[in-house]
């Protein structure tokens, strides 16, 4: 039987390395597929995706309207922010209309908390546009919280710890745009190469999803991994980041999550951030 290799790129966090365990250390049987895992931020592996590095990957949602021509969407894995999503935080707390007037540090412009914040923009101050710089995502609360930028937007367990650095919320863009829609924020989802052809794209579903129900099933042990992947987290924070991210909808983004997906898609083509609507494709 000849072994099939495959590629999955992922954070080094620990929702994703909770969602990979199983896989990364061969807790199920994988048959005639061999994965090897590459940890890299979430924009490095978005602009890998562009060139199609990776069999998987995972990658914000806002990159995969870049990306259709190589990768479908697997219905497990994403990462949804459920009355809650990346941050805008500052040692101030800016009213809403002061933020075109200020520098933002930003993880990433193919991330979905940079997509949802241009949004915003084009809800509260149409027309203005975001001063920003790319500030690699764990470096971004520090460099707020000396002064080198007047706010960040933040994701990862950022969400969880802004505060022990004296900052302050601004907004929750999950919250926003939750109160906007009524859907969740759709934020990262893995997506697999057509090259590889609709067999393995099926059982390579199969396989994530069932890494994903045995680090639900083995919660303390799929944890006690991703601790090494938790930045200034303890046990019980680092869990408590996991279940914000690692839940039902990773098993399956469902009916509500498709249609958030398409929803944040189709909002981003008509507010011209995104230049042609996106025919969101997922994994049977």
């Amino acid at each position: 039987m000849t072994t099939q290799l495959i590629r999955v790129g992922h954070s080094p966090d620990p929702d994703d390395a909770f969602m990979f365990h199983a896989l990364a250390n061969d807790k199920i049987p994988t048959g005639n597929y061999r994965f090897t895992h590459e940890l890299q931020d979430i924009e490095t592996l978005n602009r890998r995706a562009l060139k199609g590095e990776l069999e998987v990957t995972a990658v914000s949602i806002h990159a995969y309207a870049f990306l259709l021509d190589r990768y479908a969407l697997l219905p497990s894995g994403c990462s949804m922010g459920d009355h809650y999503g990346p941050m805008i935080v500052a040692k101030t707390k800016y009213p809403l209309a002061e933020l075109p007037n200020i520098r933002i540090a930003v993880p990433g412009t193919m991330t979905t908390a940079f997509l949802t914040l241009k949004l915003l923009f084009a809800d509260v101050a149409p027309g203005k546009e975001v001063q920003f710089e790319v500030v690699p995502f764990d470096e971004i609360l520090n460099v707020v919280e000396v002064g080198k930028f007047d706010a960040g937007l933040i994701i990862h367990e950022g969400q969880l710890t802004f505060q022990n650095q004296g900052l302050q919320l601004v907004i929750d863009l999950g919250v926003w745009w939750q109160e906007k829609t009524g859907l969740p924020l759709p934020l990262g989802g893995n997506v697999i190469r057509k090259d590889l052809g609709k067999q393995a794209m099926a059982d390579v579903s199969r396989l994530l999803r069932e890494s994903i129900v045995y680090g639900l099933e083995h919660r303390r042990e799929a944890l006690d991994y991703a601790l090494k992947y938790a930045r200034d987290m303890d046990v019980t924070l680092a869990d408590k980041f996991v279940g914000m991210y690692v839940n039902d909808w990773t098993l399956d983004y469902g009916d509500r999550g498709r249609a958030a997906v398409k929803r944040l898609l189709d909002e981003a083509h008509k507010a011209g951030i995104i230049p042609a609507p996106v025919a969101v494709e997922f994994v049977d």
